[in-house]
């Protein structure tokens, strides 16, 4: 990628190109005066349902401030568009006070415009869009509390701050944009290898996406899981899964204890038709492990580690310990904005673990019996003043 193309603090916003508006009025363009925000988001990464909630909060609290709110889905994969159309709808129908447009780019226009240029490989991304038309930051949602305010004060874009906020950023990015450019022929090939269930091709190509990035716990949770929800080879499976949980532990980095976890433990996304032994005795060296990281150092929230670990102390019989995660998960929730979704999900498995009622402020949630362990459903909630369903 050439210099002058790089997208960063102080570049002309590019054009905002969205094929399918799917929530709210459509934007053409940004329009003089405003300032927006631009998030990319989307149906299935870590960190999206967090960042769609803080928007939604920034966008109430700043509407009287020229400040509109826009998200894009551009990484969505299916079948066709309508199946991308369908997919996001619902997957927004869990955000009922959403109060910004989102629309859907499948053709690769805001990928081409907007990621590619600024070297941003991982969403939600979000791109603030100054008064005149300047970007004025790019980053991660969970910074625009501290940005945004010296953003419509006039202050951040000729501040040290952001100048070096803006190098670190382009740093640290740059390599790992370049390394997923590599990466995204083989990724393309694996994908489309598993919608045929072409498992010899898929296979093939994640081993070349190990070969090509060992760094990348990505390609290894992407063997696994085709191992076992792909080819159901539970007998390579397991020796797959055990490597990935030993080097994890061997890296002592967040996101591949994260990924490893939540094969060894998520009934769903995870390894459930494996030997319970061998996965308890998986989820015990992961759980050591993530309670001895240094949580502020690490960018997963213990929000995100701790309903894992949970899980596992559930499963295995340990209630009091799950009990007590899911309970510093809630307390580390607290005064870091719009968390009410993710609050209510640790309610809810909380309170199915407990079998019983529990209550957070002035909201009660009561247990559901129905439901696999571990799960965390819509949250039955009441709240305490009215005693009613809390839709």
């Amino acid at each position: 990628m050439e210099s002058n193309k790089i997208l960063s603090v102080e570049s002309r916003a590019p054009a905002l190109e969205v094929r399918d508006w799917v929530r709210g009025e459509a934007l053409a363009s940004f329009q003089p005066g405003k300032v927006y925000i631009l998030e990319f988001c989307g149906t299935s990464c870590d960190g999206c349902e967090r960042a769609m909630l803080n928007l939604i909060e920034l966008q109430e609290s700043y509407k009287d401030s020229g400040v509109e709110v826009v998200a894009v889905a551009a990484h969505e994969r299916a079948a066709s568009a309508e199946e991308v159309r369908s997919k996001l709808v619902a997957w927004l129908a869990q955000f009922p006070e959403l109060n910004f447009p989102v629309g859907i780019d499948d053709t690769g226009a805001m990928d081409t415009l907007w990621m590619g240029p600024s070297f941003s490989i991982v969403i939600p991304r979000v791109f603030v869009i100054d008064r005149d038309g300047s970007i004025a930051f790019i980053g991660h949602p969970d910074k625009l509390h501290d940005v945004l305010p010296q953003v419509l004060d006039g202050t951040w874009r000729t501040s040290a701050q952001a100048e070096a906020a803006d190098s670190e950023r382009i740093a640290k990015d740059e390599p790992k944009a370049r390394k997923h450019e590599l990466n995204k022929p083989i990724r393309d090939k694996f994908y489309a290898a598993w919608q045929i269930g072409d498992w010899k091709t898929a296979l093939a190509a994640v081993e070349e996406g190990i070969a090509l990035d060992p760094n990348d716990p990505d390609w290894r949770e992407s063997h696994v899981v085709l191992l076992h929800h792909g080819m159901r080879d539970m007998e390579t499976c397991l020796a797959v899964l055990w490597q990935f949980v030993r080097e994890a532990i061997d890296r002592g980095d967040e996101r591949w204890l994260f990924k490893a976890m939540i094969q060894v433990t998520d009934p769903v996304l995870g390894c459930a038709n494996l030997p319970s032994a061998e996965r308890f005795a998986m989820g015990k060296v992961l759980s050591e492990h993530i309670l001895a990281l240094d949580l502020a150092q690490c960018s997963l929230p213990a929000s995100q580690l701790f309903p894992k670990m949970a899980r596992y102390y559930y499963e295995i019989g340990n209630k009091d310990r799950a009990v007590e995660l899911l309970e510093l998960a809630l307390k580390s929730l607290d005064g870091h904005g719009a968390k009410e979704r993710v609050q209510l999900d640790l309610l809810q498995t909380l309170a199915n673990y407990k079998g019983e009622e529990v209550c957070y402020g002035d909201v009660c949630v009561v247990p559901r019996t129905n439901i696999s362990t571990g799960a965390t459903p819509k949250a039955e909630t009441k709240n305490l003043d009215e005693r009613g369903a809390l839709e």
